[in-house]
């Protein structure tokens, strides 16, 4: 599939995404048909990315100053230490505002990576170059940079709009199954609150994209890239409509948290999961009609997503997953705010709901 390119134009600034198979080796004549300079470079690589995928990167930036810091990238180290880590080596190399820090690896080394380049000398050039199918889809869009602390995910964090975001689907093909399905979940979240046409060309085709195949998987991330861009550039700062992008979410994020961010359950299991619940209690509550809810249980079941994830959980965590929900930054009074759907293609927000009713929900569709 021929290279793509989507502009995102936020308030104060625009950059491309390219997106296509083997693209990363065309990395110097991207940086110049974008109007991308720099005299020296940070790279912050997941230590997991395979050398040969980030070589030829490093091998055509001939004429640059390149320092390399490489990032053991889990959850439990999206934290302070990192982010000082990245700033230690910014300034022990003297690195000014014209230089540039980039991300090769998935979200979690984006997001620590964008946080840190937010933050030194208020502002560094940022290239990200996401190798996860997650990364690609979610969170090299939009801005969105942070980092967890014990009282949750992301509650430390700012906008910073990248120069340029590289997704080449040659990157994936070494990630294992789970990784793959994790990325999907967000691809999938993308159309349930957008695109009901879309839905079903996954619906038909999620065993071709689950396996990589060209061209599903790049229309796939293109198509998931569009989506998540025209609902930036209308509200860049969460402030209203982007919520909706946070579908599944607040289930999925105290999930994650109540498990300590452990291997048992990663983003994008927990994200399948809410998609799961926030269907269910949309349903329940005669939002989303039994059709669309039947669509969506479905093709979680039928392509095996949800793996009995519910089996992580037991009564003991209920009462630190509302501790969680409550703490979600959407919430503005007591009450748990949720993002839930009318029907396939057409989410509301800004709905509250007492803890007592979630709590009820939750003891009774999460613990079997």
């Amino acid at each position: 599939m021929k290279a793509t390119k989507i502009q995102i134009i936020s308030n104060n600034h625009k950059y491309p995404i390219i997106i296509g198979s083997n693209i990363s080796r065309n990395f110097t004549k991207i940086l110049r048909d974008n109007f991308i300079d720099f005299n020296k470079c940070l790279f912050v690589i997941d230590k997991k990315v395979p050398k040969k995928f980030y070589k030829k990167i490093l091998q055509s930036l001939k004429n640059k100053k390149k320092t390399i810091l490489f990032f053991k990238a889990k959850e439990s180290n999206k934290n302070y230490i990192s982010v000082n880590k990245i700033l230690e080596k910014l300034l022990k190399n003297n690195f000014h505002r014209n230089d540039c820090l980039i991300s090769v690896g998935g979200g979690i080394t984006g997001d620590v990576s964008g946080f840190a380049a937010s933050i030194y000398k208020r502002g560094i050039k940022f290239i990200n170059i996401p190798t996860t199918l997650l990364a690609q889809v979610d969170s090299s869009i939009g801005g969105k940079t942070g980092i967890n602390s014990k009282e949750g995910k992301n509650l430390v964090g700012s906008f910073y709009q990248p120069n340029l975001v590289l997704s080449d689907s040659n990157f994936l093909k070494t990630l294992p199954k789970r990784e793959i399905v994790c990325g999907y979940a967000e691809i999938l979240k993308h159309s349930l609150i957008s695109d009901k046409k879309f839905f079903l060309f996954l619906n038909k085709n999620a065993l071709k994209i689950l396996k990589l195949k060209s061209p599903f998987i790049e229309k796939s991330i293109y198509k998931s890239c569009l989506i998540k861009k025209k609902i930036v550039q209308k509200d860049e700062k969460e402030k209203n409509l982007r919520k909706v992008l946070n579908f599944g979410h607040t289930f999925a994020h105290a999930y994650e948290a109540s498990l300590k961010y452990s291997s048992k359950l990663n983003h994008g299991e927990a994200v399948l999961l809410g998609i799961m619940h926030a269907s269910k209690f949309s349903f329940l509550n005669k939002l989303l009609n039994k059709n669309d809810f039947q669509l969506i249980k479905n093709h979680l079941i039928n392509f095996n997503l949800l793996k009995k994830l519910n089996n992580n959980f037991f009564l003991k965590n209920i009462r630190n997953i509302l501790n969680f929900m409550k703490k979600d930054k959407k919430n503005t009074s007591k009450k748990i705010s949720l993002v839930l759907l009318k029907k396939i293609g057409r989410p509301i927000f800004n709905l509250n709901y007492s803890e007592n009713k979630i709590k009820s929900f939750i003891k009774d569709k999460l613990i079997d």
